[in-house]
């Protein structure tokens, strides 16, 4: 018995460097390519894009490329969408613009190509309200020429109310961009309407109550009374024939949401997801956390 210790030590020590060496030449894993394109109406986006690429660095093994427009209009366009091969060197897009108003059907055609050959995409807050035209405040339908970014979403949006807390209720708790989070209030905020869910599917609800208000010059009426409103605040989509992932998320109007670990756990999670790169607990696969 004792002539055999030294055996099975030497094996056990073979297999166990062995084991490490393999460790030691496995390569690493790659950095997700992120491109994050920031700019338009109504936000801090300088502000933002700095808190968003900080976040995201510093939950997934990823480079956030950013491509920011200072312009404050809603006509804010991005150089890089004009190249027909603007999304081959990224896995991921991250549409954080706010361009209402730009209506050309061709630049958001371009746009759109990358996401339907493949490009997985995370969508933020004003993204939703962006590239439209046409009679969009009514139900689209599929296949119309208005119908176009509204599809590549998963769920139609056009509106918000007034900046109010949201209470926000995690409506699928075993999606793995959910799974393990819990719902949270926010700071005054957006809640974006949903005209019609098309073909997304439902992670987070929000709710909103509006405090009664009086009309300019007039004494709030004794029995005026606070309204309340619900939407879907987060949902994936599986957009054109290659499916391709499509996380979207109407918050993130205000620096403080924005910069709310909460929320920057729930977008990594997102990208995590749209990129395959998250397993059935909501953990990101090895290589790929912080």
């Amino acid at each position: 018995m004792k002539k055999t210790i030294p055996i099975v030590s030497a094996i056990v020590a073979f297999i166990a460097i062995g084991f490490l060496s393999n460790a030691a030449d496995a390569p690493a894993a790659k950095p997700l390519r992120v491109l994050l394109v920031c700019g338009g109406c109504c936000h801090d986006y300088a502000k933002q894009q700095e808190i968003l690429k900080t976040g995201i660095e510093s939950r997934v093994n990823a480079v956030v490329d950013v491509a920011y427009n200072p312009d404050t209009t809603t006509k804010a366009t991005f150089e890089i969408y004009k190249s027909a091969d603007w999304a081959k060197e990224f896995d991921v897009v991250i549409h954080d613009e706010c361009s209402a108003d730009v209506t050309e059907p061709g630049y958001v055609k371009n746009i759109l190509n990358a996401h339907r050959a493949g490009t997985p995409a995370v969508n933020l807050h004003c993204a939703m309200h962006s590239y439209r035209w046409g009679n969009f405040r009514e139900p689209v339908n599929a296949g119309a020429d208005n119908a176009s970014w509204y599809e590549f979403l998963g769920l139609q949006s056009t509106g918000h109310g007034p900046k109010e807390p949201i209470a926000l209720t995690f409506t699928d708790k075993e999606s793995p961009i959910t799974k393990g989070m819990e719902g949270w209030t926010t700071v005054n905020e957006e809640l974006y309407n949903n005209v019609q869910v098309l073909t997304g599917k439902t992670l987070v609800a929000g709710f909103q109550v509006v405090p009664p208000k009086a009309k300019k010059g007039q004494p709030l009426p004794p029995d005026a009374k606070a309204t309340e409103a619900t939407a879907v605040v987060a949902w994936t989509n599986e957009y054109g024939d290659k499916k391709t992932r499509v996380f979207s998320t109407t918050l993130g109007h205000t620096n403080e949401t924005v910069a709310d670990a909460r929320y920057l756990d729930l977008v990594a999670r997102g990208l995590l997801w749209a990129t395959g790169k998250i397993d059935a607990d909501g953990k990101p696969l090895a290589g790929y956390g912080k």
